[in-house]
């Protein structure tokens, strides 16, 4: 059967005094069910992390434009992305005398196939109506605790470093990219991608439970409103971006 995608992005600009991240969905200009989900979450001080992650969604979408997905490498692609926005982010500290990094995590979807890339803390989530199919993982000092038994996931949410990255873009040293990519996309399948403003204040089953029973734009408020409410006056900066694939009723059913 034939699928939609009901999508959504959101922000939020937390208590911070300004919004460093940038999300996007891009259509491919040429269309044929390819799209593009870029959240990126910037740091790097008073507008350089603004500029960082704007950095990030406009080479993301200069690379889509000239994307040819029947003859192209989706992860070439991908990484391409993150490589050239690594390095046009390094150069800016040389023009405006800061110090920008960005995270960054993209989401390409194609007829029939999915390809992710990611870089940093800003989280992918795959479910399967309310199951967790899939999730990023962190480069980040307290995910690799986790990875090593030394605390619990729940324990890696309220850790004192749990913001420290052992990788990002625009650093003196080559970015830590991961890829992945799958072709069992079926409706019911819905996509969460977030920086760590969001993803910080939940667990994965109430993630998975709120996409399963909301529209993308219905989901993507109430997590973002239980998120501030969470937050007690003290939030970051907010993105997200949610795919939810649908059925498409056949012709004539009712």
């Amino acid at each position: 059967m034939a699928m939609n995608i009901d999508a959504c992005v959101a922000q939020h600009q937390g208590d911070r005094k300004e919004q460093q991240d940038r999300v996007a969905l891009l259509p491919h200009p040429k269309g044929g069910g390819v799209a593009l989900a870029v959240v990126a979450d910037g740091m790097g001080g008073h507008t350089g992390g603004a500029l960082a992650a704007q950095q990030v969604i406009h080479t993301a979408r200069n690379n889509l434009d000239q994307f040819s997905a029947r003859s192209e490498c989706p992860r070439i692609m991908l990484e391409s992305s993150l490589g050239e926005a690594h390095m046009l982010i390094k150069a800016s500290r040389f023009i405006n005398e800061k110090d920008p990094h960005s995270t960054a995590v993209m989401l390409l979807l194609q007829p029939g196939r999915l390809s992710w890339a990611h870089c940093g803390d800003s989280r992918l989530y795959r479910f399967r109506g309310d199951r967790l199919f899939f999730r990023s993982t962190d480069h980040s000092y307290v995910e690799q605790l986790v990875a090593k038994g030394k605390i619990t996931p729940e324990q890696a949410l309220v850790h004192p470093n749990r913001n420290i990255l052992i990788t990002s873009l625009g650093g003196n040293e080559e970015p830590k990219i991961d890829f992945g990519e799958s072709e069992d996309l079926q409706a019911g399948d819905s996509f969460l991608l977030c920086s760590d403003g969001l993803w910080g204040y939940f667990g994965d089953a109430e993630l998975g439970g709120v996409l399963a029973a909301y529209s993308a734009r219905e989901a993507s408020e109430l997590l973002i409103s239980r998120a501030r409410a969470r937050a007690q006056g003290d939030g970051d900066n907010i993105s997200v971006a949610i795919l939810k694939l649908v059925d498409v009723p056949a012709k004539g059913a009712g």
